[in-house]
Order: C-alpha cells, then sequence, then structure tokens
C-alpha cells in the first residue's frame, strides 16, 4: 500500500463518520425497486456511484471487475427480449427453470416486462473468464453499488434472470459485446424510483451461532 504514496488521499476530519442508528436506518430501508420514473439517470451520477464502488474487497486487491453500462431504455428493452428467447429455449428440457419459465415469456406476451421492470439502465458486471474467485469480487462490488444508489436517489434491483441469460446465451453475449477475455458476473437494473420508502421491510429472526 506503500508503492504510491502520492495517490493517498487523507480523510478531511470527520469524514465518512455516521452514527450506528443512522447507518442501521440506511440499511434496514433498503428495496429491491421494480417501479420506476421515465427520467434518466445522469451519466454523471452513475460515475459516481461506480466511482464508489471500485473501492469494494477483492481477493488479493486484484481489482478484477470491470462495467457495461446500459444507459438506453431501448437497449434495455432488447436485452429483455433476448432474455426472453433464452427463456423459450428451455421450455421442455432438462434445465432447472424449464417448468418455471412459461408464465414469465406468457407475461411478456401480453405486455408485461417481467425481465427488467421496464428499467431504464442495466449495469453489468464483467471479469476475467480465467479468475475463479472474481465473481466473489463482483458481487461485493455490485452490493457495493447497490447500497450507495439509494444515497444519489437511485433505485436497483438485481437482475437474476438477465445475469443467466448473459451467462449462457450466446445472441445476448454478441449484443453486448465484451472484450475478449472477459465474462459476466451479474447485472443489476436500476433508475429513479417512482415511489419513496416510509417503512422497514418485514425480515426474518436473526439466527446466529457461537462456538
Amino acid at each position: 500500500m506503500n508503492l504510491r504514496p502520492d495517490e493517498k488521499v487523507p480523510l478531511p476530519a470527520g469524514a465518512g463518520t455516521i452514527a450506528p442508528e443512522d447507518i442501521a436506518f440506511y440499511l434496514k430501508k433498503r428495496r429491491s425497486v421494480r417501479h420506476f420514473t421515465r427520467e434518466p439517470v445522469p451519466k454523471e451520477k452513475i460515475l459516481e456511484v461506480l466511482d464508489i464502488a471500485r473501492y469494494a474487497a477483492s481477493g488479493t486487491n486484484g481489482q478484477p471487475v470491470q462495467w457495461l453500462v446500459v444507459h438506453d431504455p431501448e437497449k434495455v428493452r432488447k436485452i429483455a427480449g433476448l432474455t426472453i428467447e433464452w427463456m423459450k429455449s428451455l421450455v421442455n428440457t432438462p434445465h432447472p427453470m424449464s417448468g418455471y419459465v412459461p408464465a414469465l415469456i406468457s407475461a411478456w406476451e401480453q405486455g408485461y416486462d417481467i425481465i427488467c421492470r421496464d428499467a431504464p439502465h442495466l449495469l453489468f458486471a464483467h471479469i476475467p473468464e480465467n479468475n475463479p474467485i472474481a465473481s466473489t469480487d463482483a458481487i461485493i462490488a455490485l452490493t457495493h453499488f447497490d447500497i450507495a444508489a439509494p444515497a444519489f436517489g437511485i433505485g436497483t434491483c438485481w437482475a437474476g434472470f438477465v445475469a443467466a441469460a448473459s451467462m449462457f446465451y450466446e445472441p445476448l453475449q454478441r449484443e453486448l459485446g465484451l472484450p475478449a477475455g472477459r465474462k459476466f458476473a451479474y447485472a443489476m437494473m436500476f433508475g429513479n424510483p417512482q415511489y419513496k420508502v416510509y417503512g422497514i421491510p418485514r425480515r426474518k429472526p436473526l439466527e446466529v451461532m457461537w462456538k
């Protein structure tokens, strides 16, 4: 960490100090947002949140995570459609999602975007193909984005269907066009939330084992 002392930035007095009750409320009120406004999130604001996410922990401080932001809502819609195409290929196969996808396909064909929830933007974390621990690093970095985003007025939701399709469906991979040697780790939809949060959601009781 002392290789480049000129890159170290000292903290101003009191910077980053958060009261325990404040951080507790901030994290407990976190929501998966599935209703978005049509107003786009400015690219400059997205870069601010991603700049925070690059400080996420990574194995051996390798920092293998890079980002693909789909900012155009029309392209997000196209990605959702390609995800549905991938789901259609799973019907009547031994795939574990085979019995689950027909309902999703039917909803899509009736005009409901159950894939991206009409989110205006998508975020993909991608990693080196030959790094066995980078997938965990990507989840940690995406979690940093997920936690930081509400402070900027941004709502997020983990895009599991899109993430799965991006890992296995070649037409979607070609559409997204990652550099050679990189692969997708996971995806997140985001945008300006349509509704405000007024309460803390229910959760299962805490279960802890001590040794």
